[in-house]
């Protein structure tokens, strides 16, 4: 059996449907916070469990039966990511789990400014101390991120960040594929696994493409972190979330994101989606 956590969320959820496509119901239970939130999957015959990473006490049974667990990871910038993390591995090794898929993210490290960075490297170091076979799905950048990094360039006519590097921005359902693909697989992806669009463009190159696809002057300029955190403080944006998102400027300008590999491809069995494509429907909206 296959167990999914996140089932409501988009990437979970998308990875739960791919698998519905081929697999039968029942050989798959997905796991929600709220189990009516995920009631669409019910309707289809899948099982649906509660299981909480807050609530470490209901994970173990909420992973019961899984020869492959995939975890999604924390995306609560607040959380404290690790604990959550290192809660449900160990009710992973309670329920006797054949292999975890872990949710992970291209540059992780601990050195690495992005705070989820560091926080997937650390969650991938539990996993190899858990005697558990795993998979971490080292995920490009989310593409559809860039509706928010790239700021309000349609209305300013300028692409500002404070910082500025090679960025494999990749789709989220190109990725929501590769996981279901690698989960029917049942196999033969072990440890860290590089999932990324075939290119890493840089914020500069992404300015040079909206101009391209508006057909109207796009500049760019990178600002002093300060400013830029200032300006971001000013328009009403909370401090922390700022910061936050600095750290993934930072972790672009010093090369974590610029690595690409070939592997998404092969395992979709066709080309990822670019950057260009997902600017192209920024534009369009």
């Amino acid at each position: 059996m296959i167990v999914i956590t996140g089932a409501t969320g988009a990437l979970g959820g998308a990875a739960a449907d791919r698998l519905l496509e081929t697999l039968p119901a029942g050989e798959l239970a997905v796991v929600a916070r709220d189990p009516a939130a995920a009631r669409r999957f019910a309707a289809r015959g899948v099982q649906v469990r509660h299981g909480d990473y807050r609530e470490p006490g209901s994970l173990p049974a909420a992973f019961e039966g899984a020869d492959q667990l995939l975890l999604v990871s924390s995306n609560d910038p607040a959380a404290d990511a690790v604990g959550l993390h290192r809660d449900a591995i160990d009710a992973a090794v309670k329920a006797a789990v054949g292999r975890i898929v872990y949710t992970s993210h291209q540059g992780a490290a601990l050195d690495s400014p992005f705070g989820p960075g560091h926080d997937h490297a650390a969650t991938e170091l539990l996993l190899a101390e858990s005697g558990l076979a795993w998979t971490s799905l080292r995920n490009g950048f989310y593409a559809h991120s860039l509706a928010w990094l790239l700021g309000p360039w349609r209305e300013t006519g300028v692409v500002t960040v404070p910082g500025d590097g090679p960025v494999s921005w990749t789709a989220r359902e190109d990725l929501a594929d590769a996981a279901a693909a690698i989960l029917a697989a049942g196999g033969g992806y072990d440890g860290p696994t590089t999932l990324t669009a075939a290119a890493a463009p840089t914020f500069e190159q992404l300015a040079a493409t909206a101009a391209e696809l508006t057909g109207r002057p796009i500049g760019f300029e990178v600002l002093d972190e300060d400013d830029w955190v200032a300006g971001q403080v000013a328009a009403g944006q909370p401090e922390p979330m700022v910061r936050f998102s600095l750290g993934m400027y930072q972790a672009a300008r010093r090369g974590f994101f610029a690595g690409t590999d070939p592997l998404l491809a092969t395992v979709l069995g066709r080309e990822p989606r670019t950057a260009r494509e997902v600017i192209a429907q920024l534009v369009s909206q």
